[in-house]
């Protein structure tokens, strides 16, 4: 037995979601009948699906307790070639912020309470109990790991984890600094024609609801269906100056729980900016 598949099975029996790394610290790749979401996808991933492939496939989807999968043939290939063992902090309950220097310590240490530690090759992993939705690039140097996410597993650390606080809550939701679209959405108003009509609570929110369900109701090419809604949302309401920070979040959120990335959701953002001239 490998030293990772000895590891992975330990934490298994803690209760931690584990799955094989390979060189570089990403998963091992989908199996030919899995590529391209072939298969469906996982039950447990962003859209359900029939798959229910033996071999580690689709990354932290496939982060597993069971240990009769764990220790299995197809496994044991993956574990024979394993670089690290990673887990599924959501799976599991847990936040992961992952802190990649000195400067996102010294930031958690101003901002942040004191929680359960680990030491990272840059940096610390600090964990939270309570789970919630993962983001990159939250503050510089600073990422979440939870749901739909995985983390390596670098030991236990030091300290009691605290429960999950707001602070860390909020930034999973905020478009952070680095990733919040360019702010040149507000113009002046068109001479003498009074208040706009988009400062009208349902209207403007209406709006806003009508893209999160576009959105959250596709099921198929996600990243024209938000490409496209961002398009619409901006051309209706971009121009006033209406749109806070708070409707782009909600967007960015609704976007995210379809498996987008901040980084795809900034960039599907710009891209629609840039198309209106804004």
């Amino acid at each position: 037995m490998s030293e990772h598949l000895h590891t992975a099975l330990r934490l298994a029996m803690d209760g931690l979601p584990v799955l094989p790394l390979r060189k570089g610290k990403v998963p091992f790749g989908n199996c030919p009948a899995c590529a391209s979401n072939a298969c469906g996808g996982r039950p447990n991933m962003k859209t359900p699906g029939p798959c229910a492939c033996p071999r580690p496939c689709h990354g932290w989807a496939a982060a597993t307790t069971d240990r009769n999968v764990i220790n299995s043939p197809t496994w044991r290939r993956a574990w024979s070639e394993a670089a690290a063992v990673a887990y599924h902090p959501g799976g599991a309950g847990l936040t992961v912020v992952d802190l990649d220097n000195a400067e996102a310590i010294a930031w958690a240490r101003a901002n942040l309470p004191a929680t359960r530690a680990v030491p990272t090759t840059r940096g610390e992993h600090w964990i939270y109990q309570g789970a919630i939705h993962s983001a990159n690039g939250v503050q510089p140097g600073v990422d979440i790991k939870s749901t739909m996410a995985y983390a390596r597993w670098l030991g236990p650390g030091a300290g009691a984890t605290a429960a999950l606080p707001d602070a860390v809550r909020a930034l999973a939701v905020k478009p952070s600094p680095s990733l919040r679209p360019p702010r040149t959405l507000a113009v002046p108003l068109r001479g003498g024609q009074g208040e706009c009509r988009h400062r009208t609570p349902t209207y403007l929110d209406r709006g806003i609801a009508m893209a999160e369900q576009r959105i959250t109701e596709a099921r198929s090419a996600i990243h024209a269906t938000v490409y496209r809604t961002f398009l619409a949302v901006l051309s209706t309401h971009g121009r006033c100056g209406c749109l806070t920070d708070a409707h782009v979040a909600r967007l960015f959120t609704a976007a995210q729980a379809k498996g987008e990335t901040p980084r795809h959701c900034t960039d599907a953002w710009t891209n629609a900016l840039t198309a209106l001239g804004m």
